[in-house]
């Protein structure tokens, strides 16, 4: 069985297991360097309490199979309700359906967190994380024509993008992450 929490800066070590493949053995990533733990530490502790990260945590071994987090999607206050969010998993419990399970968790806490639009960077072509994408009510929303390079190759990347709720006129402001905690969908 598998629980979902909020990650701390003391996860940083499992999360980065979890995420060296994507950087060191393929594109999906745009980092060509692999962070430091305590880069990926202080990653966790910047989100503070408006930017969940989550994790999912196998029960008996305790063990990190996966996380999912959220961003500031641009900097900027007018940018304060759009978030860019990102989810990895465990290369060995791929396609089981924790990576859905861990995006429905984080779009759940983003819109009990009164965030308005959630946005999503992916490298393409990516068959299977575009077709997780649609089926969690992303719609392509562009791409950037070989914008990233990494490889050897250039790489195009695409923007899917999620409304999260209608947004209000002047628009609710942001909640914390600990006010409302990991909202299960």
């Amino acid at each position: 069985m598998i629980t979902l929490r909020a990650a701390t800066p003391d996860d940083a070590a499992a999360i980065l297991a979890i995420y060296a493949p994507y950087v060191v053995t393929n594109a999906v990533s745009f980092e060509s360097k692999l962070p430091k733990q305590d880069e990926m530490r202080d990653r966790i502790a910047e989100a503070g309490d408006v930017y969940p990260w989550i994790v999912g945590v196998d029960e008996e071994s305790e063990l990190v199979l996966g996380y999912a987090f959220a961003k500031a999607f641009r900097p900027g206050p007018a940018y304060r309700f759009a978030v860019e969010t990102a989810c990895y998993v465990s290369g060995e419990i791929e396609g089981q359906g924790l990576r859905r399970t861990l995006y429905h968790a984080l779009l759940a806490t983003l819109t009990q967190q009164n965030f308005t639009q959630a946005v999503s960077t992916l490298t393409m072509p990516n068959d299977k994380l575009i077709q997780l994408h649609e089926a969690i009510g992303f719609r392509r929303a562009g791409v950037y024509r070989e914008i990233t390079f990494k490889n050897g190759q250039w790489i195009d990347v695409g923007l899917w993008q999620r409304s999260l709720t209608e947004p209000n006129t002047p628009p609710d402001e942001v909640v914390s992450f600990g006010s409302v905690g990991v909202v299960r969908a």
